[in-house]
C-alpha cells in the first residue's frame, strides 16, 4: 500500500479542522451532516453534522493565533491611531521589556537567597548531628535527620505542584518552546504558576533532590513577561485598563521570548547566551526590533540580579552575575593534542546523554500509566527525597577519602573517620547544594577528589537524577547534568594523568571538568550554539570557546546518532502538535489533498443564531470558513469569502450583535469588546441567549468580524510548502480550495504530525 493510500485512509477516520482545549470531544452519530442543505428555517432549527474527530491526544491542545485578523474592526481602529500613538506603543514596548528583566531578576533572588540561607542551616545541622554521634558510633540518627530535612520540603512542593498546578513540574523549557511555537499549553503563564514554580524550585533544591533552579528560570521569566504585557490578571480578575492595543497572541508571544530569554541571563548571567537560547530552542519568528528589545532584557535581567545578590553576598564589585555562579576562572590554555581527547570526551558525553534521554523517556513513559493519583506523586517525590540522602549516606558512611583542611569544597567540612584537621572529600560532594558541587569540582585543586569517590558518585548520581527529573516537582536538568559530566570530567584528567604522568603539567581537573560538564550537558539537551555562549559568558575565557564547541558539537552529532535532546523528546511523548524545522520525509511527496481535514464546518455570510450555537457545542474546531454562493444555497461546496474563529463568535454571541439589532450597536462597536475578553474567552456553555434569539428570527452578519483575506492554498499545493508557510507566518488555519475557490479541506497543525 503507498504512503498517499496509507494517509488518504487514515484521514477518513481521523479528521477536523482545529484542535482546542476549552471545548470538550462529543461523540456523534455518522449519519449527522453539518453541511447539509439549509434552504428553509425549518432545517436551520436542527442542523445535522458530520463532525471529523481527532485523537483524544490532538483535541488537548489548541492553536495560537499569531496571524492578526485584519477585519473592518481592526482595520477602523487603525485609522484612529495617530502618529504620536504609534511611538508611544513602541515606547511602551521597551518598558515592558525593562520590566520583564528586573521583575525576573528579583524572583531568582528571592528564589536564591531562600535556597542558600535555608540550606546553611540545613548543612549546618546535619554537620553538628555527624560530629556529636560520629563519637558514639551511632550514624543512624544523622541519616534519620537527613531522610527528615529532605523529605518535608520535597512534600511541601510536589504537593503544590500535584494539587494546585501540576503544569510547574519540571524546568518548563518543552512547555515554553511549545508557546513560542504556536502551541497554547492550558495555564502554562498564570500567575498561579508562577507562585507554584517558585516555591516547587526553592523546597526541591532544599530537599536535595537531584536537579537545579536554573531552568524554571526561564519559565517563570516566561509567565512574567505574559504578565506584565497585558494590563490585567484574569486570576485576580483584574484590569487595569492599560496596554490593551498588546492583547493578542502575536504581541504576547513577541514578550514570552524576552522573559525566556530574561530568565536565561539572570539564571546564568549570559545575556547573548540569552538571546541566542531562545533563537535555537524556543522561538519560531524573529524580527530585528524583536532581538533588540530581547538583548534589552536579558542585559536588565542580568544587571539587576548582579546588583542585588552582590550586595548580598558581600561582594565589593559586580561579580555575581548568575544564579549559576561558577566563579573567578582563571585562564585555561590548552594544547592542541588535547583537542581530540576533548572530541572524544564530547561523544562519550552525547551517547551517555542519549542513554540518559532514553531510560528517562521510559521511566516518565511508566509513570503516566502507573502513578496517575495526585497522592501517588507525592509519595513517589518523598521516596526518591529519602532515597538521595540514604545513598549520601551510604557514600559518606563507606569512603574514606580524607583531605588536610583548608581547601575545603565546602562550608561545612565534615571528619566522620578522619584524622583531626583533616575533612571527609567524599560526604563534601553531598554536604552542600548541587550548584556548590559543581563550582568545587571546577576550582577544586588537583588530588583533591580519589578516583574511586568520583565514580561512585557519577555511578549513583547519574541514575539519580534520571529517576528525579520527571517527578511531580519543579526542577531543572542543568544542573545535575553539569554535575555528573563534572564529575566524569575531573575523572577523566586523573586517568590520563595516571597513564601519561608528564602530562600533569598541562592537564588541569578543572579544565577536563568543564569540558565533561560541556559534554554531557549537550549529550543530553543537544544544545552547542546558545550552551558554547552561556559556557564562554559563565566563565569569562572567550580562548576557551574552540575546544568547548568542538565537545559540544560532536556530543549533539553522536547523541542524535541514537535519539532526540530530552525536551524534544518530553514533547513528542506528550503529544504535542509542535512544528519541527523541517517537514517530515514522509511528506515530502504529498500535496494539500493529501493531509487536509474534510468535510468542513462552514457558515455563510449571514447566519442564524441557532446554527452557530449547535456548532459551537458540538464541534471542537476553533475556525470556520466563511462561504457564499453554495450548491442550492447550502453549505456545501461554497465559495470562500472569509474566516471566523470560535473565540470571535462566542463573543459577538454573548454581545448580542445581531443583524437584526445592528442599529442599537454598529456605531459603538469596535475591536476592544474582543481584546477585553483575551485571553480566556468565555465558554459556549456560559452564553445564556434567548429562546427568541434561536427561533431562526435572528441571523449573524460575518462581514464586520471575520478576516476578509485568509490564507488559502489549491489542492495540488506540495506538503513541503503548506509546512513553510505555516512555520514562516505562524499561521493556525489554512483553508484548502479549488481552482474556483471553493472550500475542499483545512489544514491545521495536527495535519502535519498526525501520522508520525
Amino acid at each position: 500500500m503507498t504512503m498517499g493510500r496509507r494517509l488518504l485512509e487514515d484521514i477518513e477516520s481521523d479528521g477536523g479542522d482545529s484542535i482546542q482545549t476549552d471545548v470538550p470531544n462529543r461523540r456523534h452519530s455518522p449519519c449527522i451532516d453539518y453541511n447539509i442543505p439549509a434552504t428553509n428555517a425549518e432545517e436551520d432549527m436542527e442542523p445535522i453534522f458530520a463532525v471529523n474527530q481527532r485523537s483524544k491526544e490532538a483535541s488537548q491542545y489548541e492553536s495560537l493565533d499569531y496571524d492578526v485578523c485584519e477585519n473592518v474592526l481592526w482595520r477602523r481602529d487603525q485609522t484612529k491611531i495617530e502618529p504620536k500613538f504609534a511611538v508611544k506603543k513602541d515606547f511602551s514596548r521597551w518598558v515592558i521589556s525593562l520590566q520583564i528583566g528586573v521583575f525576573t531578576a528579583l524572583v531568582a533572588c528571592c528564589i536564591n537567597i531562600v535556597i542558600e540561607e535555608v540550606s546553611r542551616v540545613k548543612y549546618g545541622f546535619l554537620k553538628k548531628q555527624v560530629d556529636v554521634n560520629v563519637v558514639h558510633g551511632d550514624l543512624s540518627i544523622p541519616y534519620l535527620w537527613w531522610s527528615l530535612l529532605n523529605l518535608v520540603p520535597v512534600v511541601i512542593g510536589a504537593t503544590l505542584v500535584a494539587y494546585v498546578e501540576p503544569v510547574a513540574a519540571g524546568s518548563g523549557i518543552p512547555l515554553v518552546k511549545c508557546y513560542l511555537n504556536g502551541v497554547k499549553v492550558p495555564r502554562i503563564v498564570r500567575i498561579k504558576t508562577l507562585a507554584v514554580k517558585a516555591v516547587g524550585v526553592a523546597t526541591s533544591v532544599i530537599g536535595g533532590l537531584a536537579g537545579g533552579k536554573e531552568g524554571p528560570m526561564i519559565h517563570c521569566g516566561a509567565v512574567i513577561a505574559a504578565g506584565i504585557s497585558q494590563g490585567k490578571s484574569t486570576t485576580f480578575r483584574r484590569d487595569l485598563k492599560i496596554l490593551k492595543h498588546f492583547r493578542d497572541d502575536h504581541e504576547k508571544r513577541d514578550f514570552v521570548v524576552s522573559g525566556a530569554a530574561a530568565g536565561v541571563a539572570a539564571a546564568f548571567g549570559a545575556p547573548i547566551g540569552g538571546i541566542l537560547f531562545s533563537l535555537e530552542e524556543a522561538a519560531s519568528f524573529w524580527n530585528q526590533s524583536l532581538i533588540w528589545r530581547t538583548f534589552f532584557a536579558s542585559i536588565i535581567s542580568s544587571f539587576t540580579l548582579n546588583i542585588i545578590l552582590s550586595a548580598y553576598h558581600g561582594l565589593s564589585s559586580f561579580r555575581y552575575r548568575g544564579l549559576f555562579n561558577l566563579g573567578e576562572f582563571e585562564p585555561l590554555p590548552f594544547e592542541y593534542f588535547e583537542l581530540p581527547i576533548f572530541m572524544l570526551m564530547g561523544v562519550v558525553g552525547g551517547c551517555s546523554g542519549a542513554v540518559w534521554n532514553a531510560l528517562n523517556s521510559r521511566l516518565n513513559a511508566f509513570r503516566a500509566h502507573a502513578i496517575q493519583p495526585r497522592w501517588a506523586k507525592v509519595l513517589e517525590a518523598a521516596f526518591v527525597a529519602v532515597l538521595g540522602a540514604t545513598f549520601a549516606c551510604m557514600m559518606a558512611y563507606t569512603i574514606n577519602d580524607c583531605r588536610p583542611l583548608g581547601n575545603d569544597p565546602t562550608e561545612d567540612p565534615v571528619q566522620l573517620f578522619c584524622q583531626d584537621n583533616e575533612y571527609n572529600a567524599a560526604a563534601a560532594l553531598w554536604f552542600q547544594t548541587p550548584e556548590a558541587t559543581v563550582k568545587a569540582l571546577f576550582h577544586d585543586p588537583p588530588g583533591s577528589h580519589k578516583i574511586l569517590t568520583l565514580a561512585v558518585f557519577v555511578l549513583i548520581y547519574y541514575p539519580l537524577s534520571c529517576v528525579t527529573y520527571g517527578l511531580s516537582v519543579s526542577l531543572g536538568i542543568f544542573i545535575p547534568t553539569l554535575l555528573i559530566g563534572a564529575a566524569w570530567g575531573r575523572l577523566t584528567a586523573s586517568f590520563v594523568v595516571l597513564a601519561f604522568p608528564a602530562s600533569s603539567a598541562f592537564v588541569a581537573p578543572g579544565k577536563y571538568a568543564l569540558i565533561g560538564a560541556a559534554a554531557q550537558l549537550g549529550g543530553v539537551v543537544r544544545m552547542t550554539l546558545s550552551l558554547s555562549v552561556i559556557l564562554l559568558e559563565t566563565t569569562g575565557n572567550i580562548g576557551f570557546i574552540l575546544p568547548i564547541m568542538l565537545t559540544l558539537m560532536c556530543a549533539k552529532w553522536s547523541g542524535d546518532y541514537f535519539n532526540e535532546g530530552i525536551y524534544d523528546t518530553q514533547i513528542r511523548a506528550s503529544g504535542v502538535p509542535m512544528l519541527p524545522w523541517h517537514v517530515e520525509p514522509e511528506f515530502q511527496q504529498l500535496s494539500a489533498r493529501h493531509i487536509m481535514a474534510q468535510p468542513v464546518v462552514c457558515v455563510r455570510m449571514e447566519e442564524k443564531v441557532q446554527y452557530l450555537l449547535s456548532i459551537l457545542k458540538n464541534t471542537t474546531h476553533n475556525g470556520f470558513p466563511v462561504i457564499e454562493d453554495g450548491d442550492d444555497g447550502s453549505r456545501v461546496n461554497g465559495r470562500l469569502v472569509g474566516l471566523i474563529l470560535r473565540s470571535q463568535l462566542v463573543v459577538i454571541l454573548k454581545r448580542s450583535y445581531y443583524q437584526e439589532a445592528s442599529r442599537f450597536w454598529e456605531s459603538t462597536v469596535s475591536i476592544e469588546a474582543f481584546r477585553d475578553e483575551y485571553p480566556r474567552y468565555p465558554a459556549v456553555d456560559d452564553l445564556h441567549v434567548n429562546e427568541d434569539k434561536c427561533s431562526g428570527e435572528f441571523s449573524v452578519n460575518m462581514h464586520m468580524f471575520m478576516n476578509p483575506s485568509p490564507y488559502s492554498v489549491e489542492e495540488g499545493t506540495s506538503v513541503p510548502r503548506l509546512f513553510q508557510l505555516f512555520r514562516a507566518l505562524g499561521l493556525r488555519h489554512l483553508v484548502v480550495v479549488s481552482s474556483e475557490n471553493r472550500v475542499r479541506g483545512i489544514i491545521t497543525r495536527i495535519d502535519f504530525q498526525k501520522h508520525h
